[in-house]
């Protein structure tokens, strides 16, 4: 017989195993298809604290399967946070996932302290909004001189006419030339400049001691740590938006992410503060700093709204040319030079005296959020807000273990930062 005569049979037996195959490609795509859409979710985004808060992960292979984590490895890199500070804590938030929330000392959860200096992230992402928003009246954005009657009245008559030069970008990048705070050094295409101490802020004077404060070099020609830098830039964001910084914040930031309780420290003894500072001290809860960096972590998106410019977020760990002298850009340091081995280049952060730091890793998809401070900086009355914990105070009287060739006792400030966040990137499994 032809072989022809069977063909009809093979047909049939060809489609058969097609669709077996199709049926066991679904059963597969079925069983792992809602375990990937829950460890990678494009769109999740937490709702506020009082309504539910981060979406969390509590055991070992849980937190494996989902989020990619080690938890071993992460209580170890908790573990080295506890070693390093009187109070603090370490939270990690892996594909939407608070993966990590571990506190000691008067740190909590709803504790609202002294963030200090990673305020400035806050003033720099405020910013970003304010160069969009008000386009317009600030049309040349960050390459805009603002030592000008429009931007800075307060400023005039210039101490320096060299101020007439510098840049909104080159504020926000410390780049501006002024003289770094408590004898900062400077620096010149990363070669170390000393410099001398001179006065710095005076919170009972906060916009004039920034205008004065002294330029150690001409604009754009070195780096130096300087708080005025940011608070200027503050100031400029008041007089185009009409807002004070904090009011600008709370709009565009606070209230669509949906943050509890916060606030600036501006009660300072009998003295209010009569303007946020630029420079820092804003006091929000840990997981809305964890808000605030995974709204970066996306790009400025928050939802299904464009809270802060794409292209602006893109810009804060990259190498700017208003900073070709360290790897500071936009108010956070970021790793575009590989000087933290541990981590990926495109991690950033910005920390703040105490050891607070906030994190964001975006090729491995991670917020961390660690605080630091010391007791004085837990102070309620810094903000006013009224505490609804009864805070730890069983390491009131901690002292760092001192360091000795036999010792693992603590670092100090930014080694113990850079040495947590790579730790917590070493705890990453996929």
């Amino acid at each position: 017989m032809s072989r022809w005569c069977y063909l009809p049979e093979q047909i049939t037996l060809f489609w058969s195993r097609i669709h077996c195959i199709s049926i066991s490609i679904a059963l597969i795509l079925a069983i792992f298809a809602p375990t990937a859409s829950l460890a990678k979710p494009a769109d999740y985004f937490p709702p506020p604290d009082a309504k539910g808060g981060w979406r969390t992960l509590k055991d070992a292979a849980s937190l494996r399967k989902l989020a990619g984590m080690d938890l071993t490895r992460l209580e170890q890199a908790y573990e080295f946070t506890q070693r390093c500070g009187q109070n603090g804590s370490m939270c990690v938030v892996r594909h939407g996932y608070l993966v990590y929330e571990g506190y000691f000392g008067r740190a909590n959860r709803n504790a609202n302290p002294d963030m200090a200096s990673t305020g400035k992230a806050y003033t720099s992402i405020a910013c970003g909004i304010m160069l969009q928003e008000k386009h317009d009246a600030i049309p040349d954005g960050l390459d805009q001189k603002v030592f000008t009657a429009k931007y800075l009245p307060e400023a005039f008559p210039l101490d320096d006419p060299r101020k007439a030069n510098i840049t909104l970008g080159q504020l926000l990048c410390m780049s501006a030339g002024f003289h770094g705070e408590g004898g900062s050094p400077g620096m010149v295409h990363g070669q170390v400049v000393p410099l001398k101490p001179v006065p710095g802020q005076d919170i009972h004077d906060l916009d004039g001691s920034s205008l004065r404060t002294p330029l150690w070099i001409d604009p754009g020609v070195g780096y130096s740590y300087s708080s005025p830098a940011p608070h200027i830039a503050s100031m400029v964001l008041r007089r185009l938006t009409g807002m004070d910084l904090k009011d600008y914040i709370d709009v565009h930031l606070a209230k669509p992410m949906g943050w509890g309780p916060w606030d600036y420290c501006l009660h300072r003894g009998d003295y209010l503060m009569p303007h946020a500072n630029g420079a820092g001290s804003i006091a929000v809860h840990a997981t809305d700093a964890l808000r605030f960096g995974y709204c970066l972590l996306h790009k400025g998106k928050w939802g299904n709204r464009q809270l802060v410019p794409s292209d602006y977020v893109a810009k804060c760990n990259q190498p700017l040319s208003y900073n070709p002298h360290s790897p500071y850009s936009l108010m956070f340091e970021n790793n575009s030079d590989g000087h933290v081995a541990g981590a990926p280049r495109d991690a950033y952060w910005k920390s703040g005296a105490g050891g607070f730091c906030i994190f964001i890793v975006p090729s491995l998809d991670i917020v961390i959020y660690k605080m630091g401070g010391s007791n004085g900086q837990y102070e309620p009355s810094l903000t006013e807000i009224p505490l609804i914990f009864t805070p730890d105070t069983s390491r009131d009287n901690w002292k760092p273990v001192p360091r000795t060739p036999f010792s693992d006792g603590s670092l100090g400030g930014d080694d113990v930062l850079r040495r947590i966040l790579e730790m917590v990137c070493e705890s990453v499994t996929d």
